[in-house]
Order: structure tokens, then sequence, then C-alpha cells
């Protein structure tokens, strides 16, 4: 998955939004919460939002699925995006990720994003 690529489909979510918290990290969000961090400069990994025994077993399916480095790492993976995981297996992942963030934002934000993505549809 190329840089150019993984920031346009970060972006295409509703209410996603991006952020640098710290030099040459860039993190995206909806609403506050993220759901996706990498390295600017380096791009040689993605941090995304997991279900724990979902991410225990990625790691175990893929190398190139890691605990995240600087996340909790029960909930959180580093996926190499130059890997051998198919860009669309990224993809999917990404918007798990998105979609466990919308679930750790208070429940007025959660409805408010919800009717955003109706009017999308």
């Amino acid at each position: 998955m190329t840089k150019k690529d993984y920031k346009k489909h970060c972006l295409s979510f509703v209410g996603a939004s991006e952020d640098y918290p710290e030099d040459n990290i860039r993190a995206f969000k909806v609403m506050d919460e993220i759901f996706a961090l990498n390295n600017e400069k380096a791009f040689n990994g993605i941090d995304l939002k997991c279900d724990p025994i979902k991410a225990a077993t990625l790691r175990n399916l893929y190398e190139e699925v890691q605990p995240s480095k600087y996340m909790d790492k029960k909930h959180w993976n580093t996926v190499d995006p130059k890997g051998a995981i198919d860009d669309e297996i990224i993809k999917e992942w990404i918007r798990d990720s998105y979609e466990l963030a919308i679930e750790d934002l208070p429940r007025k934000k959660q409805r408010k994003i919800r009717k955003m993505q109706e009017k999308e549809d």
C-alpha cells in the first residue's frame, strides 16, 4: 500500500481527519479518537486498533503484523504496508479500526457520526 492510497482511504471515512500529535507521526481520527497512526517519513508501519482476539490471531497468521510499539499492544497492531498483505485486506483492517474508534466515543458523538454516515448513504 502506498502512503498516498493509505491517506486517501483513511480520509474517505465520515468524520475522519488527520493530525500530527508528534514530529513525523500522523494520526487519523474520528471525532478526536485515533484509528490509525504512522510515521510520516519512514512509512514502515501502520498502527491500527483491533479487537484483542483478532489482533493476536492476525499476528499469528501474518509476519507483517506485529504488536504495536507505541500503543496498547493488546488492542493495537502494527501492519507493514509494504509487505505481502493485499491492500484490500489492509483497507478492511483500517475500516475495522475506524469502527472500533467510533465505539469508544461518547454516545452523543456516536449518534452524530452515525447520522452523518446515514446522510452519506
